[in-house]
């Protein structure tokens, strides 16, 4: 074959592959990529003559001569058919098989492949640590259990040191989990307590062009002054002194370069671990460790955008009662609780934030643990009026106030860093954790069980006389005189798991927020009663809630909002009573208004039809080419058989049209969920 021909067969066929592609797609009416749909025209292409031979010979006389017009033209749809069936079939054999995005691309195999051998290489890396530690048989779900102390502190001390020497990721989860009382026994908690983000500071060769790219020029023009030398360095980043060119005093926190991958790839790392020790381990499964790694990995991403903690400082600067001058921050006053010391934090120059940069105010002072004995007192009541403020009053505030994150400034006031973690309540949510205080205080186990069910889901089955008995007994042995809080929260957890009540994130940040307080409330000074304290709050300001002004307000807004509807009540009574009065009075229903119910409906029942129509010809078909009789073609094949034939590859044909519908039609459910 010359040239000139070559090219028109291979134009010729190019056209067949592509017409046959498009036929296949539209009658299965599913989308299919298009390298897919090519390749399974291409190679129905290819096995079309060894799979249409032994077809076309069933009513082809062997002898050669012309069938009559009639059966010519039944064999022409039979192979037509069989044609388009070819590509159809194998392409719902690969939706079934291989799923669209199941096999990634060359490109995004590559990356893949490299991903894979960077987190093996950490897998690896981590799985000799636990090793190392002792850690191995609990990674297997085959540790001795722990029925003793001695053996609980030996192995919460081995997880301290695994988590330690794993870096900063897994540094950062034991601080976590030594906030969670509530799943952990008190001597995991104490043990990674210990666990310190202290690092050495990176090189400035390296801070340096970070600050320049953020920060849009040279360090030296930005500010007046800068000390290349950190104050403090952590995992995540480091901070430096600096004075603007208006002379005020900030501090200036940057992230290590480079250490977004660095947790990314730890997170992929936590997440399979979680996996791996709940499908594995009984106690993996009773704490859900897939929840908390994905809870766990929200947190640390938004921790190392210092944007966040930015927008989390001015959330903080906006709600607070009382504010300072200028933008130079505030604090939250004493106001007439008496006793308390105020709380202050630094105001952010949001000119100056980015993700990578954080500019903001510096406070001077010392260590809060430095404060003098007699302080101790002052500083804890206000530390907790500060709080209790945000949570209850506010609905912003700071979710993590370890005493790392605390300091005690020259002014004798307290102050609160590091907003990477805050949480926001909306008003029904306050106002039941008020109701759930005001309960506390009154000591009303009915009234603390009312409003802990409005503050956590309520399930569909609850035995709530059981769960106030509890309450009552949680309250009997907390709020009497002289009687220790420590185990408050660990015991009110117990509570909630024991009636299958599921805590919401937001109250879940309440409740660590309160957890970690309490232990720092007790280093700031030794026997402090978080309970007696609250309730004290609840006496001074949420009571102050509830006075004749704020009654006439509520009412008179809630009159405002009525008024409009009262209205229009009398006219619409009265055209109600006049309908029924002469029988006109009637009721529309609008089935199906909403356009997806329509659309779903329409689906299934043309895919119903579809079912029946295939089986209707499938039968007819099996009738027919069982039936003896009817002109005869050739030989044995008469028309009947040459109809059943035709009437069987469009049975085929709206079978794999129904198949591919039922193939694809959960993906596509799976993404519209995932999008709402």
């Amino acid at each position: 074959m010359d040239f000139p021909s070559s090219v028109v067969v291979g134009i010729a066929t190019l056209l067949t592959i592509m017409l046959l592609a498009v036929v296949t797609q539209r009658l299965l009416g599913v989308r299919f990529g298009a390298l897919r749909t090519f390749l399974a025209a291409l190679l129905a292409l290819g096995l079309g003559q060894s799979v249409l031979r032994p077809i076309v010979a069933t009513v082809v006389p062997a002898d050669g001569r012309q069938p009559p017009d009639a059966a010519a033209l039944g064999v022409l749809l039979l192979v037509l058919m069989a044609m388009v069936l070819i590509p159809m079939a194998l392409l719902v054999l690969a939706e079934a098989l291989v799923p669209p995005g199941s096999v990634p691309g060359p490109l995004e195999l590559a990356r893949s492949v490299r991903g894979r051998l960077s987190r093996a290489r950490r897998y690896s890396q981590i799985t000799r640590i636990a090793v190392r530690h002792g850690l191995g048989p609990y990674l297997r779900g085959r540790g001795e259990r722990l029925n003793d102390r001695s053996g609980k502190l030996r192995l919460a001390a081995s997880l301290r040191a695994a988590l330690d020497d794993g870096g900063v990721t897994f540094i950062k989860l034991g601080q976590v989990l030594s906030t969670r009382r509530d799943l952990l026994p008190a001597e995991f908690v104490e043990e990674l307590g210990r666990l310190q983000d202290q690092v050495a500071p990176a090189p400035w060769e390296q801070i340096e062009p970070v600050l320049r790219e953020e920060l849009g020029g040279p360090v030296d023009e930005v500010f007046a002054a800068f000390d290349r030398t950190p104050l403090a360095a952590a995992s995540i980043g480091q901070v430096h002194a600096a004075r603007l060119h208006s002379g005020r005093e900030v501090v200036v926190k940057v992230r290590r370069p480079g250490i977004e991958a660095v947790v990314g790839r730890d997170l992929e790392i936590v997440r399979r671990l979680a996996a791996t020790l709940e499908s594995r381990t009984r106690w993996g499964r009773s704490l859900g460790l897939c929840d908390l790694a994905e809870g766990f990995a929200t947190a640390i991403m938004e921790e190392l955008d210092f944007g966040v903690e930015a927008a989390n400082m001015a959330a903080v600067s906006a709600s607070r009662p009382a504010r300072g001058s200028g933008d130079r921050g505030g604090s939250w006053g004493s106001g007439s609780s008496g006793g308390t010391v105020p709380v202050r934090y630094p105001a952010p120059i949001s000119a100056m934030c980015s993700e990578r940069v954080l500019v903001m105010e510096r406070l001077s002072g010392r260590p809060v643990t430095a404060a003098d004995p007699g302080q101790g007192t002052r500083l804890a009541r206000g530390l907790l009026d500060c709080l209790l403020r945000q949570i209850l009053i506010e609905g912003v505030f700071h979710a993590d106030p370890h005493p790392g994150n605390l300091m005690l400034l020259d002014d004798g006031t307290l102050g609160l860093l590091d907003f990477g973690s805050v949480g926001r309540l909306d008003g029904s949510v306050r106002a039941a954790l008020q109701r759930f205080l005001l309960a506390m205080n009154r000591q009303d186990p009915l009234g603390v069980t009312d409003a802990l069910l409005e503050v956590v889901p309520r399930p569909e089955e609850i035995d709530e006389p059981a769960l106030e008995r509890a309450v009552g007994q949680f309250m009997a042995r907390h709020l009497g005189p002289g009687l220790d809080s420590a185990q408050l929260f660990t015991d009110l957890f117990k509570i909630v798991s024991a009636y299958g009540l599921s805590i919401p994130p937001e109250v879940a940040a309440v409740f660590r927020a309160l957890a970690t307080l309490e232990g720092t409330l007790v280093r700031l000074s030794p026997g402090f009663n978080l309970i007696s304290e609250a309730r004290a709050f609840a006496g001074r300001y949420l009571s102050e809630q509830i006075t004749p002004e704020t009654v006439r307000d509520s009412l008179t807004q809630e009159l405002t909002a009525l008024v409009p509807m009262l209205r229009r009540l009398p006219r619409r009574v009265e055209r109600i009573a006049s309908a029924a009065e002469h029988g006109r009075f009637t009721m529309n229903v609008r089935l199906l208004a909403d356009e997806r119910d329509r659309r779903y409906l329409t689906g299934l029942l043309h895919q119903v039809l579809l079912t029946v129509l295939g089986a209707t010809a499938g039968l007819m078909a099996v009738i027919l080419l069982t039936t003896d009789g009817g002109p005869v073609l050739t030989g044995s094949t008469t028309l009947l058989h040459l109809i059943g034939y035709n009437l069987l590859m469009i049975a085929a044909i709206l079978g794999l049209r129904v198949l591919a519908l039922i193939f694809r039609r959960p993906r596509d459910s799976d993404v519209r969920e995932g999008a709402r």
